[in-house]
């Protein structure tokens, strides 16, 4: 057996001189105070153990990552009706691109890019308030983690509220194209508040369990998801998760992972276990730096590939 301690505590040991680098997420304004030099990791695997390292338990603001479990949410409610309104093809651009959903009338490229989540935020507000839907969402994730103090930190999402122009730019031109059945503002009031989900790596990768054990949560026993749609989920983040970074991530970690601009990745390890790391500095496209170096460290160490030892 892998000593998995072992392993994070020597990926934690090499990354410590280079705590920092990259750029923190400046254009939300509360991100910009976030204190570039943290580093945390945690591995929760599929018999119910948690391995964490550095500051695996400080929460952070999970931003994009959150797209995962509104995408759960979703296909849930619509099923694979969902892909009417949003593609599942990577995108090869920016990931809040206005100029691709211009191009595509209003049909989002995926559900991970900006406009795709805001597109799926509508469908989980369907039949509810603004309110109930970003309650619907918390209620979700406090579930697959099995942790009922995860909370939304509403500075953050005031933050966002303040200064995300081209998001409402986004929906507003998915609107004009009869893509956002809701009005404007109650859409992004969601998608503000889910994005200011507080997680720490510890609770994300617990939270990303049922993406590892075949749709179902390990550590309760609870059923979440199908197989099949654990395994399409976990397809779309190997394709998608990392906007224009996505292939590259795939080449050099081969595992299903989403990316947040907070600096936070949940990966997934199918059959073995899920990933969080978080280190705020981001490269240019928008991704953690040090937390995509860790990654490719555990993946090299353990073996684990999704395409193979």
């Amino acid at each position: 057996m892998t000593d998995l301690q072992a392993i994070l505590d020597s990926i934690h040991a090499e990354l410590l001189p280079r705590l920092g680098e990259g750029k923190v997420a400046d254009y939300i304004p509360e991100l910009a105070k976030v204190d570039p030099k943290q580093f945390g990791m945690a591995i929760a695997t599929v018999d119910g153990n948690v391995r964490s390292v550095g500051d695996a338990d400080i929460p952070f603001s999970i931003q994009s990552i959150s797209k995962v479990f509104m995408l759960t949410l979703a296909l849930g409610k619509v099923g694979e009706g969902l892909w009417k309104r949003v593609g599942r093809e990577p995108s090869g651009t920016a990931f809040n691109s206005i100029v691709q959903l211009e191009r595509e009338e209003g049909i989002p490229r995926n559900p991970f890019i900006n406009a795709g989540a805001i597109a799926i935020s509508d469908v989980v507000l369907s039949g509810h308030a603004p309110r109930e839907a970003i309650g619907e969402l918390l209620r979700f994730v406090r579930y697959v983690a099995d942790d009922e103090s995860i909370t939304i930190d509403d500075k953050v999402a005031r933050s966002e509220t303040q200064t995300g122009f081209r998001n409402i730019a986004l929906a507003n031109f998915m609107r004009a194209y009869g893509n956002l059945d809701h009005p404007v503002e109650h859409v992004l009031g969601v998608y503000f508040h889910q994005c200011a989900l507080s997680m720490s790596c510890e609770q994300l990768a617990r939270a990303g369990l049922y993406l590892a054990a075949r749709g179902t949560n390990p550590i309760t026993g609870h059923s979440v998801v199908s197989p099949k749609r654990a395994r399409r989920i976990n397809a779309l983040m190997l394709t998608c998760g990392h906007y224009d970074g996505s292939g590259d991530f795939a080449y050099h970690v081969g595992l299903p992972g989403k990316s947040g601009v907070g600096g936070g990745i949940l990966a997934v390890a199918p059959g073995i276990g899920s990933i969080a790391v978080w280190s705020p500095g981001l490269n240019k496209v928008g991704n953690s730096q040090l937390g995509a170096v860790a990654l490719e460290m555990l993946a090299a160490r353990t073996g684990w590939s999704v395409f193979g030892d």
